[in-house]
């Protein structure tokens, strides 16, 4: 059994790791409401952006076909994957990364090349030994969309020369602040959702056709979708962090209390040696 200054030590250690990871679960906890806040207010423009590119795919004849919007036959995948800078989010950068080697393995034989944005996903294909195009790392807590668009272009560029023929986004969406869930989504060809509702719709007078802003507007909204996914994945690594930070605080709790639980049996065991010593001393006296 460890000597009583040796668990007092423990203990003192257990309580400063306390107080870190109860420090770093108050600081997820500030950055997860700012990005959340950031999620929502970027929800309007994206719903709006949605709603003209439906408006001018309903007006472009239907023999004008953009190749954003075509499928092509081949089985080649670039993959835009998001992940965290940092580690201490638990399982999340992980679910997203086998996620994405999941969906490759049931759609694409396995095989695809990356662009990464974030530092724990490349450097887990770096070690498996993958192809990335085009990386980003040191994304900060309120990133702009200009800090991510040469990933973007890249990821276009890949599209436009043939080399690919599919660009899939991959990150952690954000549910709530104890769910997030892995997700791999098609980026391009762009799949423009049918309108719901019977609601009344703008109508727009496009210049100089409705073709040419179609062309414009297609990259555009791939830009936002990727910046949304960034916020997003930003949402549920702070909400990830909090989550790890609240458990590593309560199981240091859970060491400090064993421990000062031990240390009072020690020191108990001890007293009672020590008046074991003294009481048989005293019989030792009485009986010479």
């Amino acid at each position: 059994m460890p000597s009583l200054r040796d668990i007092r030590r423990q203990i003192v250690s257990r309580r400063n790791i306390q107080k870190v990871t109860r420090a770093m679960q108050v600081v997820s906890a500030t950055k997860m409401r700012r990005a959340q806040q950031a999620v929502l207010a970027s929800r309007p423009y994206a719903e709006k952006m949605l709603e003209v590119l439906q408006s001018v795919s309903e007006r472009v004849p239907s023999s004008v076909r953009h190749p954003y919007l075509a499928g092509r036959a081949g089985n080649r995948a670039l993959v835009v994957v998001i992940t965290a800078d940092r580690g201490l989010v638990g399982a999340l950068n992980s679910n997203t990364l086998r996620a994405v080697n999941r969906h490759l393995l049931q759609h694409h034989g396995g095989r695809g090349r990356y662009v990464t944005i974030g530092r724990k996903g490349r450097d887990f294909l770096l070690r498996l030994g993958r192809e990335v195009v085009a990386e980003e790392t040191g994304i900060p807590d309120r990133p702009g969309i200009a800090r991510i668009l040469p990933m973007i272009r890249v990821a276009l560029q890949e599209y436009d020369q043939d080399r690919c023929d599919t660009v899939l986004l991959a990150y952690a969406h954000f549910v709530s602040t104890l769910r997030q869930e892995p997700v791999v989504r098609t980026l391009i060809p762009v799949e423009v959702p049918a309108r719901v509702g019977a609601g009344p719709s703008g109508d727009y007078i496009y210049e100089p056709d409705p073709e040419t802003v179609l062309d414009a507007l297609l990259p555009r909204y791939v830009e936002s979708q990727v910046y949304q996914a960034l916020l997003e994945n930003q949402a549920s690594e702070h909400s990830a962090r909090m989550i790890a930070m609240q458990n590593a605080t309560n199981a240091a709790g859970d060491m400090i209390r064993e421990l000062t639980l031990t240390a009072n049996k020690v020191r108990q065991a001890s007293i009672t040696a020590e008046l074991m010593d003294i009481v048989n001393g005293a019989e030792a006296l009485r009986g010479s």
